[in-house]
């Protein structure tokens, strides 16, 4: 894989260091993008509009839905008829658009921490209230807690669940039960669901995606999908989304909000992007997950031998993003599970830009996120930084 210097490029992952770290002369490997060069079929059909030389306004290509249609088909085994689908320009806008147009100020909105922060920050910025039903640590990941979620539910105070499928952070790609439990659950209590899947197609070391509105009648009646090519590709910055919704009755009102509001008319750059990833990226795709599987273990042998076994990662089952687990590290060099120390010892003394782990909310103190989607020989020097922060204590 080609990795790419993107200093003075405007990305926020390098240029934003001081912005959101207070200093600049860090590794940056925290924001959800990787360092790795787009491919070669997504930059020449960007480079054909470029050399069109008008960037004027432009109509959906008649091939863009039935191209998603088919990656999702090959790709994931989901059947998804055209008409289900709708561009949308980014999931955390379309989490707002769904927020907005289905409930109401006060209304509960139900999340599973530790999660993607702006799975909170959404719903609670809109005057929701937020409904904590927290995963429960596992010896290698994660699981659902289904008694307390009914008893979220059974006070008929929640109309949405955000599901993040693959999970954000802990990398877990939820099994076919679990999402049945899920669905019957929310299904029994009227509550809908939306499942962010955009880490759907880096699933890792054999593991599969299994699409949330798939794996029931149940599911599909209750469910919003969102997906895209922008984290598997690379292209996050060209804003291509999409959302998949079965149930006509939800569906249909929805996308006319969506339609007369003009918020699903994409750029000409996001559906062209799209369908020159989903036709002929696939080679690269296979190519920059065997790699970041190579990442992955690279940072947990060294955790292992070189840091004692004193951090932990959770292994991902889809992404490029690793879960550290750095509560014995804290103990040990703080006498306690100390979040702000935590964070001084990786910015500070290491010169490590990660994801707090207290963004994700309860159950993320005492955690880092890694993001892996850069060179080996930058998660080289950033774990021996690490190591010698930690001798140094």
């Amino acid at each position: 894989m080609k990795h790419i210097n993107r200093k003075g490029s405007h990305s926020v992952k390098v240029d934003a260091l001081e912005k959101y770290f207070g200093k600049e002369d860090l590794i940056p490997l925290w924001v959800a993008d990787m360092d790795f060069e787009t491919p070669q079929c997504v930059k020449e059909a960007l480079q054909q509009v470029v050399d069109g030389g008008v960037y004027g306004y432009n109509v959906i290509p008649d091939n863009y839905y039935p191209t998603v249609v088919q990656w999702l088909k090959q790709v994931q085994r989901w059947d998804v008829e055209q008409k289900w689908l709708t561009f949308i320009p980014g999931i955390v806008k379309g989490i707002g658009y769904v927020v907005n147009y289905f409930t109401k100020e006060g209304d509960g909105v139900i999340v599973q921490p530790p999660i993607y922060p702006p799975f909170m920050n959404v719903p609670k910025g809109n005057g929701r209230k937020l409904v904590f039903n927290p995963l429960i640590r596992t010896a290698d990941g994660y699981r659902m807690d289904f008694q307390n979620l009914r008893e979220i539910c059974s006070t008929g105070k929640c109309r949405l669940l955000i599901l993040s499928n693959p999970h954000n952070p802990g990398g877990i790609a939820w099994d076919r039960e679990t999402l049945k439990e899920l669905a019957a659950i929310c299904h029994e209590y009227n509550i809908l669901v939306i499942s962010d899947e955009i880490h759907a197609d880096m699933p890792l070391f054999g593991n599969e995606h299994i699409p949330f509105a798939s794996v029931s009648k149940e599911a599909a009646q209750i469910s919003i999908t969102f997906g895209a090519p922008s984290k598997t590709f690379n292209m996050a910055g060209i804003v291509s989304s999409f959302a998949v919704v079965p149930n006509e009755d939800i569906r249909v009102p929805f996308y006319k909000w969506l339609s007369v509001n003009e918020l699903g008319s994409p750029t000409i750059f996001a559906t062209l992007g799209a369908i020159a990833a989903y036709t002929k990226g696939n080679d690269w795709r296979m190519k920059m997950l065997d790699y970041i599987e190579g990442n992955v273990v690279f940072v947990e042998n060294f955790c292992k031998t070189d840091l004692g076994g004193l951090i932990k990662p959770v292994r991902p089952l889809s992404s490029f993003l690793v879960w550290l687990d750095c509560r014995e590290l804290s103990r040990k060099l703080f006498g306690c599970v100390n979040q702000q120390q935590l964070v001084e010892l990786f910015i500070h003394k290491a010169g490590l830009a990660l994801n707090n782990g207290e963004a994700f909310g309860p159950g993320g103190e005492g955690y880092m996120r890694l993001n892996v989607g850069c060179g080996l020989e930058v998660l080289q020097e950033a774990m021996n930084n690490l190591k010698k922060a930690v001798d140094e204590y």
